[in-house]
């Protein structure tokens, strides 16, 4: 990429920290507001400017009707011609395929862990032993919560657990 960079103005590259699953990006939109009739817009990757084909497809529609072409450099393909948007077409659905892929991967890989016994999300930070004393001294659930800085509907959610898990 960096052989087009010296030919491109610096105030021309937009560019985006966000992935490419997320269309309302910051540099995307300036993109779209800033592109002229005649512009070749250049994108290192297929993958990396649109969530998915129909996203794809929106986006290389909206820059065809603006009169601007997109060239995806490392695969080497543009949307210039008839054969070039088909080509594109086709590459943009093989790359939604194999993100789709990668998702039923993970997800299966998540299924299997928790199977095994792993705990998804934070670890639990409020001291359950104290706040079943509290419980245990007659407070109430408003007291512990105060003495705890804690919300009242967690102390209600906590003791739920506790009675279950004693029964």
């Amino acid at each position: 990429m960096s052989k087009f960079l010296g030919a491109v103005e610096e105030k021309r590259i937009f560019t985006d920290k966000s992935t490419g699953s997320n269309v309302d990006r910051e540099g995307l939109n300036l993109l779209k507001v800033k592109v002229e009739d005649g512009d070749v817009l250049l994108v290192t990757k297929l993958d990396r400017l649109g969530r998915d084909t129909s996203d794809m497809i929106q986006l290389i529609k909206e820059f065809d009707q603006l009169g601007v072409s997109v060239r995806f450099l490392d695969d080497g393909i543009s949307t210039e011609g008839h054969m070039g948007k088909m080509i594109v077409t086709i590459l943009s659905a093989v790359a939604d395929a194999e993100r789709q892929r990668i998702l039923e991967r993970t997800n299966e890989g998540r299924q299997e862990a928790k199977a095994k016994g792993v705990k998804f999300g934070r670890k639990r930070t409020i001291d359950r032993k104290k706040l079943i004393a509290f419980y245990q001294e007659g407070k109430r659930p408003k007291e512990i919560a105060e003495a705890m800085s804690i919300g009242r509907s967690t102390v209600y959610k906590l003791l739920g657990e506790t009675e279950k898990s004693s029964n």
